[in-house]
């Protein structure tokens, strides 16, 4: 017969393990997402440069006069549309840059 510590280390190891498994995966995929997020950089920079930008402007009065094709999508020419995008990173920036919660313990062997 299994004694109650013995159901109890049981228990507590099997927790414990579902508990590493389950942020094995989320890093994995964390890190994955941000591979994809640094690979974009380029395009925010790119994109916060050409909003209210000259070219953005006369981009917009080509659109408002019907030069361009009905059917082309023009989002980048709506100003919400990119500020909506921009303003969005700068949240998650934020987001990034705050430590996660650990209890003191952790963060000692976290930040070693």
């Amino acid at each position: 017969m299994i004694s109650k510590k013995l159901d109890e280390q049981i228990e507590r190891i099997g927790q414990m393990e579902r508990r590493l498994e389950r942020v094995h995966d989320v890093l994995e995929r964390l890190d994955a997402v941000l591979d994809e997020y640094e690979s974009v950089q380029d395009d925010l920079q790119a994109l916060d440069q050409y909003l209210g930008s000259l070219e953005w402007r006369t981009d917009c009065r080509a659109d408002e006069a019907g030069r361009l094709p009905s059917d082309m999508p023009c989002g980048v020419l709506s100003e919400d549309g990119i500020w909506n995008v921009l303003d969005r990173h700068r949240e998650i920036r934020e987001r990034c840059s705050l430590r996660p919660r650990t209890p003191p313990r952790a963060e000692s062997t976290l930040s070693q």
